[in-house]
């Protein structure tokens, strides 16, 4: 079966994911620590060189995941590369990652909050922690306000969505705060992982059709089955 082409849309934010080809340690295994801040510098480091915004991220034992928006059609490629490359050459020799990033583009307005609360839970979700602000490794203690965020990724890299959470910082932290502490509906939580890991796009008719003029390849999958024919004969049309 060929290969999806990478979905992209100027503009739109995109919720990717990778998994390590082998993990850095079970869950039940002490955390390993060091590995773990290396490839979140390396992430965050690619940040800034391939100038990606980036509105949430975690970097796990066996995975990385963020939600970023891109100047460039491949600057998101190029980012996890730059990352897998550092992994090869200093934590392990050869492949690094299971296969290539996932993603899908998330509708502004309607999933982006969503998506950065699936994100920042995801420790707790995989029962690394009971609280999303305790696993270092990701955005979620900044984004409650419970940590600074790192230099390499300021104010500049909320999403407006955050940002109208409230007028001042307080107000933006304590809001996320009681989405993130409520979580999801397991249908919005399923409706992002179906999105992923199938690399459409998610969000409302309106927001795919606008969308679809820009994008590389379509947004949902086609219709099951074939197309049905048409009548014998049959060639009136509708006014």
């Amino acid at each position: 079966m060929a290969r999806l082409r990478r979905l992209y849309a100027p503009n739109v934010p995109q919720l990717a994911q990778v998994t390590f080809a082998e993990p850095l340690a079970a869950v039940s295994d002490p955390t390993p620590s060091d590995k773990l801040q290396l490839l979140s510098d390396w992430l965050l480091d690619g940040v800034v060189q391939h100038q990606v915004a980036l509105h949430g991220w975690v970097v796990l034992n066996d995975r990385i995941a963020l939600l970023a928006t891109t100047r460039e059609a491949g600057d998101l490629s190029r980012l996890i590369q730059a990352v897998g490359r550092r992994f090869a050459t200093r934590l392990r020799h050869g492949r690094v990652f299971a296969d290539r990033y996932r993603s899908a583009l998330i509708q502004p307005g309607r999933w982006v909050l969503p998506a950065m609360i699936w994100l920042d839970r995801l420790p707790v979700q995989l029962h690394y922690v009971d609280q999303p602000a305790m696993w270092p490794w990701s955005s979620a203690a900044a984004h409650i306000g419970a940590a600074r965020a790192d230099t390499r990724i300021g104010p500049e890299h909320d999403h407006p969505d955050f940002w109208r959470e409230g007028n001042t910082p307080f107000d933006r932290q304590a809001r996320f705060s009681e989405r993130l502490g409520s979580g999801l509906p397991e249908t919005q939580t399923q409706q992002l992982e179906k999105a992923l890991f199938g690399q459409w796009a998610l969000g409302d008719e309106e927001f795919l059709a606008r969308i679809q003029p820009q994008v590389s390849r379509r947004t949902a999958p086609a219709p099951r089955g074939r197309p049905r024919k048409t009548a014998k004969g049959d060639s009136k049309t509708e006014a």
